[in-house]
């Protein structure tokens, strides 16, 4: 069969040049083609780097006008409830449930006869209103809850009136992100990923906006309230997108607004609905402990915590790009069968995603205080918060390929849209030991305690997920993703040690952040060229063809 054509390079959310009958999609992933794949990734990752950019400059505000202190703590127990929202409604649940549902969907739409009910539009009619009625009556409840919220989730804080009230305003939360998450599923199952890679562009732009502009009168609040607008700006920035593609698929023929029985789309399963939500939760269930624990430390740690685990966090997040462009490849592949084609795409995934995080891992640890420093230390954020939160994000850091590859094996358990519980299993597992280890290192190591048990819990998640993948999910080649992983670590191993050593030839942050960085990733990508890493070699391939090519 023949690929299809690439996506523009201006960005465009349909894929350009490829004929599609009426009332069906253009290409599903069996069709894409390798380059149709790499220009969705590199989309997604860079407008997800402007995200995270924006999401540095809205901590950054928050750090300058509140520092690490009191108020700042109170935002972030509030903060609670748009974290927990996202990995439930957008990353992680409700995208594990949508897109092998709408996956399906577009699978029997090219089964079905022209004028026959179209089983996506039929998807959306009988799950959209149901799914925005419950997340309706979640704000709602958030709302009338927040006191007993904020009691359970940091018992320790001194006066949590202010934190009941910012946990009321990001309480809207529940409703955005949940349209949005629904957005994004049915956009990426289409293999249209332009606006969900801008989400959170327009969410940390409405943020950073709100704070500027209501700080002075409201003070911290202010951060909460921009959560409620930066939400309904992610609903405003997919819902056109996802209009123009029902409206295309439905151009003649019936209008499907039909159950989903009467037109061959396949419900979703109460069983697979009460997994994912129950994994999202035991995940998401590694911050209640965090801020749980720290609540009993002094003033600050909370804001310490946060600070260090956004910044040690980034590369796990651009490492994950691909994944989340393949994941709809993924599941259109094992819709019809086409196992083989799964497993090489899984085992591409974790050995690129693998070689993301660990290069950004090497750097995050040597240079950990000059990031810190560079980024924050300026108003009311000191010199002694940099000390504290540097020496947390390298403990951070330690977990980084945990997160990864939990991130990652978890979308390969998923993708066949059945009910799995091994993943739930895995994830109560580390978030008991991330308890357990929490609960007795805080009182010797404080928060540098909370954030090593946090790096010990996941990466137990990720070796129980891993080694089960032949059993339990896609059946990888064990053996040859952990020889590669294996490789990769050592790579990393070395850069963060040319790091560090680079990095304290400097006195000057910014000279020293550069001198570290420039250095880990030398030594690094010189590793895996030298190791025959298997993910590495695509890219010195092309590389060297252009160099030929130009000369």
């Amino acid at each position: 069969m023949k690929p299809v054509e690439p996506m523009t390079p201006a960005g465009d959310d349909t894929l350009a040049k490829v004929p599609a009958q009426p009332g069906r999609d253009a290409p599903d992933g069996h069709r894409a083609s390798n380059s149709f794949l790499a220009r969705a990734a590199l989309l997604t990752a860079v407008l997800s780097a402007a995200g995270s950019i924006l999401g540095l400059g809205r901590d950054q505000a928050l750090a300058h006008l509140f520092g690490a202190g009191s108020e700042t703590d109170a935002f972030l127990v509030a903060w609670t409830v748009p974290e927990v929202a996202s990995t439930l409604l957008i990353e992680d649940g409700l995208a594990f449930m949508l897109v092998p549902a709408f996956s399906a969907a577009i699978a029997a739409r090219a089964r079905t006869a022209p004028g026959a009910p179209d089983p996506v539009r039929a998807l959306v009619a009988g799950s959209l209103p149901r799914l925005a009625l419950a997340f309706v009556a979640a704000s709602v409840l958030l709302v009338a809850a927040a006191p007993q919220i904020v009691a359970l989730l940091a018992p320790g804080l001194p006066d949590p009136r202010l934190a009941v009230d910012c946990t009321r305003l990001t309480a809207t939360c529940a409703l955005t992100f949940g349209l949005t998450g629904y957005c994004s599923a049915a956009l990426r199952a289409h293999s249209s990923y332009l606006a969900p890679a801008a989400i959170y562009v327009a969410y940390n732009t409405g943020i950073i906006v709100t704070l500027f502009v209501l700080a002075d009168r409201w003070g911290v609040r202010a951060a909460a309230a921009g959560v409620a607008v930066g939400g309904c700006l992610m609903v405003l920035v997919q819902a056109p997108a996802l209009r123009r593609r029902l409206a295309v698929a439905t151009g003649t023929g019936d209008t499907g607004e039909r159950a989903p029985k009467e037109s061959g789309a396949r419900p979703m399963d109460l069983a697979l609905v009460a997994t994912v939500l129950l994994f999202a939760l035991c995940r998401q269930a590694q911050v209640f402990i965090e801020r749980f624990l720290a609540s009993e430390l002094p003033s600050g740690a909370i804001s310490h915590l946060n600070y260090a685990q956004k910044i040690a966090q980034l590369p796990m997040v651009l490492s994950l790009m691909l994944c989340t462009v393949t994941f709809p490849v993924v599941a259109k592949a094992l819709a019809r069968g086409d196992t083989e084609r799964a497993r090489d795409r899984v085992e591409r995934d974790i050995a690129l995603a693998a070689c993301i995080v660990l290069l950004g891992t090497a750097v995050v640890f040597a240079c950990a205080p000059q990031i810190v420093e560079v980024l924050f230390q300026r108003g009311a954020f000191t010199a002694e918060d940099t000390a504290t939160t540097a020496a947390v994000m390298r403990v951070y850091s330690l977990g980084l390929l945990g997160h990864c590859l939990v991130g990652a094996l978890v979308r390969s358990y998923f993708s066949a849209g059945r009910a799995t519980w091994y993943p739930v299993a895995a994830m109560a597992a580390g978030m008991v030991l991330t308890a357990g280890v929490g609960t007795w290192a805080v009182g010797a190591w404080g928060v540098g305690g909370i954030a090593a048990a946090n790096a010990l819990g996941i990466t137990f998640t990720a070796a129980l997920l891993l080694t089960a993948m032949d059993r339990r999910s896609i059946p990888v080649r064990l053996p040859l993703v952990l020889r590669e992983l294996g490789k990769t670590v050592l790579a990393a191993v070395a850069a963060t040690g040319a790091g560090l050593l680079s990095a304290d030839r400097f006195t000057a942050p910014v000279a020293s952040l550069a001198a570290g960085a420039l250095a880990s990733c030398a030594v690094f990508c010189l590793l895996l060229w030298a190791l025959h890493v298997r993910a590495f070699a695509p890219a010195v391939r092309t590389a060297t063809r252009k160099l030929r090519h130009a000369r």
